[in-house]
């Protein structure tokens, strides 16, 4: 059974094996069993030290000991477009008929930002039937999380195992290496590169000290280390091309470790939502599980937001989210179940809203929020997941091309309001 620590960025310390990890000092002039002594900085080494990432690493090899790596793909399929305004919408990523792991079945979607200068974010889907085998990976230009919609997997890391499954999410620091298998015959799901500030929880404000995700249910590997030598092909991901080297062994080799760099698990379904107990729909920020902040205070690089099962019981009150414009950008995917504020939206789905881009419900949803008996009743089997960002989306070429022709069509046919007296 996989193994966890819990608790939200706390300082772990871990080890597999008994005395591999050094008491006192961070690097020993000898570490114990012949190991070395590496830190990895997922913040500037200044940052105040709230906000600092950083973990000591026990290894069996040092991760410099490797060739030159080559230009393997380049995964930039951008597009000279400017940002569209419109709204797209794009059918479930078909389940692949060949071969393919996780790592190269990644659909490129959508992009901001630009991770030379540590800003925006990446939508990314994937599908995929096989493990990675002996073949690791790490992308420099991101931090990253992965919403599983089908199928479960099992990320072995530089700090450990971590199984996650559909209605969990895994978050991948920048820069740690690991490896992916399917704990069953296929997977699909979502992969949301963060290239700016690392995720962190966010403030609580007038909810006061409890409330949205708990910092004891996310939960971290402990130590766990692969001993292989034999050829293993070493990834990563680096200005947006895909670059690889090879190694005579497996770079999973952390013995020990300790620090808040550190690869973690969180259940959505342990999500504390906050809702309104008289009327109206609250604003969506209210369903943020994590965000990563910009340099303007209340407008994020990225939140990753979620609607959860939840009750409604507001008086008087159009209770899906009501129609509106939003200087911030939306990109949404579908977990599980049926969206509250769409009618035919499936799992797998994504949609987009970008910078002030007009949505809201589609008129079966407006209609049947507008003429229902509002006694309390609970949203069932229902999870979406929502990445909102205050740079734009583009949309890479490829997807331009595969959106959903009339998505406009979902908000056609709404009546006239008929204005008497």
């Amino acid at each position: 059974m996989t193994r966890y620590q819990t608790g939200f960025a706390n300082q772990f310390e871990s080890e597999a094996l008994p005395g591999a990890l050094p008491q006192g000092r961070n690097s020993p002039q000898r570490p114990a069993f012949g190991l070395y002594a590496e830190q990895i900085s997922g913040t500037a080494f200044t940052v105040p030290r709230a906000d600092n990432r950083r973990s000591w690493l026990y290894r069996m090899r040092p991760s410099a000991a490797h060739a030159a790596f080559t230009l393997m793909l380049d995964m930039r399929e951008k597009t000279d477009a400017p940002p569209s305004p419109n709204r797209m919408r794009w059918a479930p990523m078909a389940m692949p008929d060949q071969p393919i792991d996780l790592l190269e079945s990644i659909r490129p979607m959508l992009f901001n930002g630009d991770p030379h200068a540590l800003t925006g974010a990446a939508f990314n889907t994937y599908a995929c039937n096989r493990s990675m085998g002996a073949r690791a990976f790490f992308n420099a230009d991101a931090e990253t999380v992965l919403v599983p919609e089908q199928g479960g997997l099992t990320l072995f890391t530089e700090m450990g195992r971590i199984d996650v499954e559909p209605l969990e999410i895994a978050v991948i620091p920048r820069g740690v290496k690991h490896r992916i298998e399917l704990t069953g015959e296929t997977a699909r799901g979502f992969l949301v590169e963060n290239f700016g500030a690392h995720f962190r929880l966010p403030e609580l404000g007038p909810l006061g000290a409890n409330g949205l995700a708990n910092p004891r249910d996310f939960q971290t590997p402990v130590a766990w280390f692969e001993d292989r030598d034999e050829p293993f092909e070493l990834i990563q991901k680096y200005g947006g091309a895909i670059w690889r080297t090879m190694l005579d062994h497996s770079p999973l080799d952390v013995v020990a470790w300790h620090g808040n760099c550190a690869p973690y698990k969180y259940d959505l379904r342990r999500f504390n939502t906050m809702g309104t107990i008289s009327y109206d729909h609250p604003d969506p920020s209210i369903f943020t599980v994590l965000t990563s902040p910009s340099d303007t205070s209340g407008r994020a690089n990225a939140d990753f937001v979620i609607f959860p099962p939840r009750w409604m019981v507001g008086e008087d009150t159009f209770r899906p989210p009501w129609f509106h414009r939003n200087i911030m950008s939306e990109a949404m995917g579908v977990i599980s179940g049926v969206y509250d504020a769409k009618a035919d939206i499936a799992p797998g789905c994504i949609s987009l809203h970008n910078c002030m881009a007009a949505h809201g419900p589609d008129v079966p949803s407006w209609r049947k929020a507008s003429e229902a008996e509002l006694a309390p009743h609970k949203i069932n089997n229902t999870m979406a997941f929502m990445v909102e960002t205050g740079l734009p989306w583009r949309v890479t070429a490829r997807m331009m091309a595969e959106a959903e022709p009339d998505y406009d069509r979902v908000w056609d046919g709404f009546p006239k309001a008929v204005i008497t007296g």
